[in-house]
């Protein structure tokens, strides 16, 4: 029945690495997995054992239990995700990132990529990497008109905003969940990846600022955006992200899970 497990467990894992070949969303095979394998642990009436770390051995459990520890650390993180996402639309229901375009005033496209660069590093750290990846190439798409020239940006961008997420606990949803599960804390991610995280965007961007096609000026008009913003706009970014930012103190001086703060902030 193990080897049954096993079978499963690959089969599931490769349809999810596929996902593209296949044309079937990864979530579909994640779900089908999860209750394939549980079921099978149910009706063959297996064994489960729960992992104590301070002893550092397997200790009997009973399903339940073990199925209502899962789910409770797996809503913690889905909490603090729907949290920090509902921050940022509401930020973007304001035309919040927008303000962020209002301080582009060069038409160097070896500055814009700094500038770029640097948006990328410190939002991806605040709002995670993927989030700012999409909100800086939807400003990008309004600053450079070219395609070609803005396909080279955005993969600087998506570089520089992987570089910026790793640092920070809630830059990426792989260091939220081991924050989260109190693998690291936020002091010690911040004091021994923040240099390398720093180095992995100076150096790209320092080299791609030497290739031809970031040189000379960028053909457009920054000044005739007639986007339509909102009064509260700058107001809800500035909110927005330092209530998202608050969390991490929340949780060091309280000791209470992340998802917590988190709903504090949303709240506020």
């Amino acid at each position: 029945m193990e080897t049954i497990i096993i079978i499963v467990f690959v089969v599931g894992y490769l349809a999810i690495t596929l996902e593209h070949n296949l044309k079937i969303d990864k979530l579909i095979p994640a779900l089908a997995m999860m209750a394939i394998l549980w079921a099978i642990i149910s009706l063959a009436h297996l064994p489960v054992f729960e992992v104590n770390t301070d002893l550092k051995e397997l200790e009997p459990s009973h399903l339940d239990e073990m199925l209502l520890h899962h789910l409770g650390k797996t809503a913690e993180i889905l909490v603090f995700l729907l949290g920090a996402m509902t921050i940022v639309e509401i930020i973007d229901y304001f035309n919040g990132f927008a303000t962020i375009k209002g301080y582009i005033r060069t038409r160097s496209k070896r500055k814009l990529l700094w500038l770029f660069s640097i948006l990328a590093f410190v939002l991806s750290a605040i709002i995670d990497n993927l989030t700012a990846t999409i909100v800086l190439i939807t400003i990008l798409q309004k600053v450079i008109k070219d395609r070609e020239t803005r396909l080279w940006f955005a993969g600087l961008i998506i570089i520089n905003a992987n570089a910026g997420g790793a640092w920070s606990p809630i830059g990426d949803v792989t260091t939220t969940m081991l924050w989260i599960a109190n693998k690291v804390s936020a002091s010690q991610l911040v004091i021994h990846v923040l240099l390398p995280s720093i180095m992995c965007t100076v150096v790209p961007t320092l080299i791609a600022s030497r290739f031809k096609i970031f040189q000379g000026e960028i053909d457009v008009d920054l000044e005739g955006d007639t986007e339509k913003t909102s009064k509260f706009g700058p107001t809800m970014l500035y909110l927005g992200l330092g209530a998202i930012v608050f969390v991490p103190f929340f949780k060091t001086i309280t000791h209470l899970p992340p998802y917590v703060g988190m709903m504090l902030s949303l709240a506020v």
